[in-house]
């Protein structure tokens, strides 16, 4: 009896030991994270500020050749 609790012992040892080297020693490698980049849409190549003041200079402009005219 006395032998059969130590092989017993002795193999749940064994097999906690293989099990707990399993994955072996080396270091885990960590895969490098994904980065989605999301690109701007595509905008207007001039400001909308120079567009509207064009406007208003073209209907300055206007009004004084009108003026002029009378």
């Amino acid at each position: 009896m006395r032998l059969t609790t130590t092989l017993a012992a002795s193999a749940a040892l064994a097999v906690s030991g293989f099990a707990a080297n399993a994955g072996g020693l080396a270091p885990e490698v960590m895969e490098a994270p994904v980065v989605v980049v999301e690109e701007q849409p595509a905008g207007s190549s001039i400001n909308s500020t120079f567009v509207i003041v064009g406007v208003l200079a073209a209907l300055l402009i206007a009004a004084a050749v009108n003026a002029n005219d009378d």
